[in-house]
């Protein structure tokens, strides 16, 4: 099982990649697909690893790139699919964001004092980055349902659909956002407390 759980983080690291020349090429179905796919194995091998117990320190590590790389690769991509204000802005204070916490962790390292990931099931950082993943794949719905539309196309759910989605996915980074500056300032006050430890 634990190797099973390991793959999902390792598949998460290779869709993270996968995603970009589908994109570049156009194939926004294929986009989709691979990012919801690695969005949810997220969610599952978190699970399978409570339930079997079968969490590793590679596991771990393994699970974190995944996601970062999965957010951030995704998170350039739609601001070269959305290049505007609204979808720019957010996405650049969340990447600098994830680059500051890493920074505090680096320092922390070379101080031999760790700075762990909350445990909690719910913890903010996990909420964070779950309506990230759902706003990512939101967007990239959008893209791949407007791939559907032709001079012919007639269907009322598609244009339904078209004109609701980009506000879901715009909604959802501003809540992502603000997920992602509260849980920045979780870490900061960490960050602080265990900087009196160092001599």
């Amino acid at each position: 099982m634990k190797i099973f759980v390991n793959f999902l983080s390792a598949f998460r690291i290779a869709a993270a990649f996968a995603i970009i020349p589908t994109i570049m090429l156009g194939w926004h179905w294929v986009t989709f697909i691979i990012y919801a796919l690695a969005a949810i194995s997220d969610w599952f091998d978190g699970f399978l690893a409570r339930k079997y117990n079968c969490c590793s320190k590679l596991g771990g590590v393994l699970d974190h790139i995944g996601d970062k790389l999965l957010v951030c690769n995704a998170f350039i991509m739609l601001i070269l699919l959305f290049p505007v204000p609204l979808i720019v802005i957010p996405i650049i204070i969340m990447i600098a964001r994830e680059l500051y916490i890493s920074g505090l962790r680096e320092f922390l390292g070379t101080q031999k004092i760790e700075m762990p990931v909350p445990k909690a099931r719910f913890s903010m950082g996990k909420i964070k980055t779950t309506i990230q993943m759902l706003a990512t794949a939101v967007l990239f719905l959008f893209m791949a349902v407007g791939s559907l539309i032709t001079p012919s196309t007639n269907s009322e759910i598609i244009f339904i659909l078209i004109s609701i989605l980009p506000q879901i996915g715009i909604f959802c980074i501003w809540f992502a956002l603000i997920a992602s500056i509260w849980s920045a300032t979780q870490y900061t006050i960490t960050f602080a407390q265990k900087l009196k430890k160092i001599k």
